[in-house]
This record gives C-alpha cells, sequence and structure tokens, in this order.
C-alpha cells in the first residue's frame, strides 16, 4: 500500500550528484510513470528523459517490466510507500497503524493513490511480471499489518490486520479518484473502531 507524490525535477537532480545511468533511468522513469502512467510511457521517452541511449537503457532494463518493477521496488526502498509509517520507531504501535490512514499533502499537485495498484491495473494479467510483484507487495504489507496487531494483543490477528489492509488500499484509491485527503479521516474512525473492539475483546 503507498502514496506517491511527484517527482518531476527527481531527474534533474539525479544529475547533478552525478548519479549513474541506472539513477537516472528510475528517476526520469519514477517522474514520467507518475506524471502521466506507465503504459502512456514509453522505453525510448524514458531514455530521453534520463538521458541516456537505448543502449544504455536495455542494458540496464532489458524489458519495460524489468524497468516497471524496478520502480517499484524503489519506492518501496526508499521508503515513499505508504507502508514505510509501519516502521516509525516514534511512534507506538497503534498510532503507526493509524497512520496508515493519512493522506499525504501533495502540495500543488493531485493526490496519488496507491502506485502497487496502479500498477496491477496496467498489467492486468495476474501472471505478468508486474502484477506478480504488486500482489506479493500486497500480501507483505498485509502481513506486516497482522504482525502488528497481534503484538498489541487484538483477537484474530489475521483477520483484523486484512480488514485494515483493505481499509488502507480504499483509501489511497478513494482519495485519489476524489482528490480528498477528508478519505483519510473516515478510514481512520473505521480502523479505531476495529481496533477497539478487537482488543476489548
Amino acid at each position: 500500500m503507498a502514496y506517491t507524490q511527484g517527482v518531476v525535477e527527481q531527474h534533474e537532480t539525479a544529475r547533478r550528484r552525478g548519479r549513474g545511468g541506472r539513477e537516472r533511468i528510475l528517476a526520469a522513469a519514477t517522474a514520467l510513470f507518475e506524471a502521466q502512467g506507465i503504459t502512456a510511457t514509453g522505453m525510448e521517452q524514458v531514455a530521453g528523459r534520463a538521458p541516456v541511449s537505448k543502449r544504455t537503457l536495455y542494458q540496464h532494463f532489458p524489458t519495460k517490466d524489468q524497468l516497471v518493477v524496478a520502480y517499484l521496488r524503489h519506492l518501496a526502498e526508499t521508503g515513499r510507500t505508504i507502508d514505510s509509517a509501519l516502521d516509525r520507531q516514534d511512534l507506538p504501535l497503534r498510532q503507526r497503524l493509524l497512520e496508515l490512514f493519512t493522506v499525504p499533502d501533495p502540495g500543488a499537485g493531485p493526490i496519488r493513490g496507491c502506485p502497487f495498484v496502479d500498477a496491477a491495473a496496467e498489467f492486468p494479467d495476474p501472471d505478468s511480471p508486474v502484477h506478480a510483484y504488486t500482489r506479493q507487495e500486497k500480501q507483505r504489507f498485509a502481513q506486516r499489518v497482522v504482525d502488528l496487531v497481534r503484538q498489541l494483543g487484538a483477537a484474530h490477528p489475521e483477520v483484523l490486520g486484512e480488514q485494515l489492509a483493505i481499509l488502507a488500499d480504499g483509501v489511497a484509491s478513494r482519495s485519489m479518484v476524489l482528490n480528498d485527503p477528508a478519505c483519510g479521516d473516515h478510514a481512520r474512525a473505521a480502523a479505531e473502531a476495529l481496533l477497539d473492539a478487537s482488543i476489548a475483546s
């Protein structure tokens, strides 16, 4: 589960810092994927934005599927997904879970939804590498939530964890469609009710 914010200038920053071709490609792909979608972005366009030769692009990422998976993995590894809230050591366990329902302020741009859901929708074949990766990430996310509610002493943690994961996915999608961060407040209230009922029982 994840929200992303626009990074239109990221490839320029990467270039100024002297990053290698792979990093520039990922930065360019991220900016383009977020601005216009994955399907609408061609490999040649990514190469031009990086900028690298098409030969260099295909040396790093022989297929577009590999580039998309690398982009998604990069978002997760750099803490640019909503489940990074679960890693916050400055918050108690319950608050970490509730942070899943805080919709980040996108600034001047539109609210971004979950990049994993977006990618799965653009690669609907469940056997495709991209769809398989998004499924793996969603399963991993749900398991992390299950582990935390178990630590809180919740009854039936597997059920509660899945319920909270579904709520988190729902608020990401709905806030993006409506461009309304208040969707997170409604989901947070529902999550608090579920937590209270499960822990009290």
